[in-house]
């Protein structure tokens, strides 16, 4: 595979059913509570097991020593398809993009428990990817892309107007099929945990800020393998800063940068505070992968 560009940070959400809310579940301590007072079997649910949903809604989970595949059970749902199986009961909670979190509030079967940013503020989330044939085969097309996606993320990032234009695109029956007032929110920031807490989150969904959004950080790439070493998803250490940049296609988003006249970050790796308070910056990534106390 190949990593063109990062496509957005921040804007995911790990949201907890309403019927262990209305127990007290409507955060990450009030869940382990109610884990302890009612042991059984709760289920939660991502949307790849390999994928970042996953990986924030196992961090997340960790961090109060909750092991995700030790005290509860871990199902895998397609994204649009979340809000229906929690409405069934089939899951206690869930981690996915918009517009699912707020879909599943103002249906009043879900609340907001955190959202990626809490577990990562400005993490990488979606990214442009091909196979690796298709950059060797067609580096003209593979940089034109790049700076075509490059330009449009400077476009929404640009203004309000841009945004609720994005949004109102978005909402079509050809693409998410649902009502423009569950997307415009929160891709504006504008946050609602369904229990009457409103507020304004600086750190939403942001697809430019200058450039920072896009480049595709070795560094970001290496995390990822670090969890999937922790949670077993690999046996192995491999060479993480090898496999990063074999996939991480940096010469080709520069040059299409360039072609676009955006700006390039000096350092191709970048240090990083997550919730636990432990900053990843991409050095020592074996012991950073060992260093977990709950871990598969």
């Amino acid at each position: 595979m190949a990593v063109l560009m990062t496509l957005n940070h921040n804007g995911q959400g790990l949201t907890l059913s309403k019927k262990i809310a209305d127990k007290g579940a409507v955060n990450l301590e009030g869940l382990v509570t109610l884990m302890k007072k009612e042991p059984r079997e709760h289920t939660f649910a991502q949307t790849f097991p390999a994928g970042t949903h996953a990986m924030w809604l196992y961090y997340w989970l960790a961090s109060a020593g909750v092991s995700p595949f030790k005290d509860l059970k871990v199902i895998t749902v397609p994204p649009p398809q979340m809000v229906a199986n929690m409405r069934v009961g089939n899951m206690d909670g869930f981690c996915v993009g918009e517009p699912w979190n707020h879909r599943a509030i103002m249906d009043s079967i879900g609340i907001s428990a955190a959202t990626s940013q809490d577990v990562w503020k400005d993490h990488p989330e979606k990214v442009l990817g091909t196979t690796s044939d298709f950059v060797k085969k067609n580096p003209n097309t593979a940089r034109a892309v790049t700076a075509a996606i490059l330009e449009a993320s400077k476009w929404i990032d640009a203004s309000l107007q841009n945004k609720l234009k994005m949004a109102e695109t978005l909402a079509e029956k050809s693409y998410i099929n649902t009502s423009v007032d569950v997307i415009n929110q929160r891709i504006l920031g504008r946050y609602q945990n369904g229990l009457g807490k409103t507020w304004d989150d600086p750190n939403h969904m942001k697809f430019f800020s200058d450039g920072a959004v896009n480049f595709p950080y070795l560094s970001d790439g290496m995390w990822f393998i670090t969890q999937h070493k922790r949670w077993g998803l690999i046996k192995e250490h491999p060479d993480y800063l090898a496999v990063a940049r074999q996939i991480n296609q940096i010469d080709i988003y520069k040059q299409a940068a360039a072609a676009a006249k955006i700006a390039v970050p000096k350092n191709e790796m970048r240090n990083s505070k997550l919730m636990d308070g432990v900053v990843w910056d991409g050095k020592d990534p074996a012991r950073y992968a060992d260093s977990f106390k709950v871990k598969a």
